[in-house]
């Protein structure tokens, strides 16, 4: 029975609506599983193939993705068929990056400043690395890409200090279809091993893999939401070595500075 003191307050929910509570908690959490699966495909999926990644009947997750696609969160293809995120989610997305893209930025602004290097922040999306922000450099000769622009993972600072964060499971997987589509015949047990010692170090490295010419240096983190991101400092090749301890040094403070960051934030929300 509901009690109201001034110094406390107590609700008691009778027991019917106990259940519907529960029973709308683990609705949003289904939906949640289908989004994450959805999120992790470039190409759609079925509802059946979503059923057995989720472990969900078939009939549950129609009913789920009838309600995500009337608001624009779940489309399917034009011939009606394989299942994709909608444009909603994209918004929402869009929404998320403007926060840490606002958060991150002054980090980058004083490490392109202290480095003399451009600095780029990124985030781990499908398969591959989207860039959200950028510093540059204070050289004239530095690096540039585009914002939007998508970098793989395997071959990239960025791409690699992200795959040193994930389950051992979920890397090798991204490793395998990567070097499938591109047709490359690499070590995997190498690979992992490498990821071992960037989880250690909190540092990857790109030595002119991704891009003759270009070396990087980059660290990767977690946002309030769980989602992975990177900050890295692209070098041209012919200076790299004389200035790799001194970006290394300064990449390694703003990661103290964005896991402060982060942690406050998560305070706040909380």
């Amino acid at each position: 029975m509901p009690t109201d003191k001034s110094t406390n307050h107590t609700t008691l929910l009778p027991e019917k609506d106990n259940e519907n509570s529960r029973g709308g908690i683990q609705v949003i959490a289904r939906a949640a599983s289908i989004l994450r699966t959805l999120r992790d495909t470039q190409s759609g999926m079925s509802l059946g193939q979503i059923a057995e990644r989720v472990g969900l009947p078939r009939s549950t997750v129609q009913r789920i993705v009838a309600a995500l696609a009337s608001e624009r969160m779940i489309i399917s293809d034009s011939q009606g068929g394989a299942l994709r995120l909608g444009p909603e989610i994209t918004t929402l997305a869009e929404a998320a990056n403007y926060n840490i893209v606002e958060h991150c930025r002054l980090l980058l602004r004083e490490l392109a400043l202290k480095t003399g290097e451009t600095a780029d922040l990124s985030v781990l999306r499908g398969t591959g690395m989207i860039f959200l922000d950028q510093a540059p450099g204070s050289h004239r000769l530095r690096t540039v890409s585009s914002i939007g622009e998508v970098f793989p993972l395997t071959s990239t600072a960025n791409g690699r200090a992200c795959l040193a964060q994930l389950p051992e499971p979920k890397a090798r997987q991204l490793i395998a279809n990567e070097w499938e589509r591109n047709q490359i015949s690499g070590d995997i047990d190498k690979t992992l091993a490498d990821l071992v010692k960037i989880r250690e170090t909190g540092l990857a490295y790109d030595m002119d893999d991704h891009t003759s010419g270009i070396s990087a240096i980059g660290f990767a983190f977690r946002d309030w939401t769980g989602d992975l991101h990177a900050i890295s400092v692209p070098i041209p090749s012919n200076r790299f070595h004389e200035k790799r301890t001194m970006v290394e040094t300064e990449l390694l403070r703003t990661l103290k500075s964005t896991s402060r960051m982060i942690a406050q934030d998560i305070t706040v929300r909380n």
